[in-house]
């Protein structure tokens, strides 16, 4: 498949679209937990459990991915099974700890929801080369990590 010819971009020009880009995602985000009924923290969560899948996920490791106490995340874990989107199972290992799977349900809402979205990615992603989609892969990976490393920076320089 040939690409789509793109205009030049500058970084400041390629900075900007990507503020404008993590803004409309951020409202976005803002729009489907308040249609779901949850606020965004929790819609993050529900994310982080829904991607970790089939390898379940203590809570302890659900707070450290979110950067709350686990205090914090007794709280979010309360909403998120009283909403109807999780369920807490013990952990075979040691029964101290639980680990959280999403519901089946409140999975196909949210599929229901984000569905349609994630059809327009996906066809947009298709007007791009697989030599321009590796590239987008790796800067939103390569992009991801930065950001996770500087908030992690920020973080120590707080004590936190």
């Amino acid at each position: 498949m040939s690409a789509t010819p793109r205009p030049t971009a500058s970084p400041a020009q390629a900075l900007e679209a990507m503020d404008s880009l993590i803004a409309a995602h951020l409202l976005g985000q803002q729009e489907m937990a308040q249609r779901l009924g949850l606020n965004i923290t929790d819609l993050l969560c529900f994310g982080f459990v829904v991607k970790a899948g089939d390898d379940l996920l203590s809570a302890g490791a659900l707070a450290e991915q979110v950067h709350v106490t686990t205090g914090a995340m007794t709280g979010i874990l309360n909403r998120l099974e009283r909403a109807g989107f999780v369920t807490r199972r013990p952990d075979p290992a040691d029964r101290r700890r639980v680990r959280v799977a999403a519901v089946p349900a409140a999975l196909t809402r949210v599929e229901s929801l984000y569905g349609p979205y994630y059809v327009r990615l996906i066809e947009l992603f298709a007007s791009y080369s697989a030599a321009e989609i590796a590239v987008l892969t790796d800067w939103f990976t390569r992009a991801t990590g930065l950001a996770q490393t500087y908030i992690d920076e920020l973080r120590e320089q707080d004590g936190t």
